[in-house]
């Protein structure tokens, strides 16, 4: 079953978001996720959202690959430079159904 990792983000440094971004999409491939939502425009329906944060969805085949992910060499150094880049917030979220 499909799992997925979504990104609240605020960019702090985007010279580093720029690196950051480059070396997660990397690894985020070569663990078999793609990107389902990158920070693409949107419409706040309901309660408030603040202007300078993005939102990031990211598909994986299962939650195990998308743990994998997470704790793999080649996102560890993603993860050095988004200390410094940018401000996020995190979650992994298991899908339902036949996904």
């Amino acid at each position: 079953m499909k799992s997925y990792v979504l990104s609240e983000v605020k960019i702090v440094d985007p010279a580093q978001a720029d690196e950051y971004r480059q070396l997660a999409a990397a690894s985020i491939a070569a663990y078999g996720g793609e990107y389902v939502v990158r920070a693409g425009e949107r419409e706040v329906l309901e309660g408030e959202w603040p202007s300078d944060q993005v939102v990031i969805l990211v598909a994986f085949p299962n939650k195990e690959t998308a743990q994998h992910w997470y704790h793999s060499p080649e996102y560890a150094k993603a993860l050095k430079i988004r200390q410094t880049a940018l401000e996020r917030r995190l979650i992994l979220l298991e899908g339902v159904g036949n996904e």
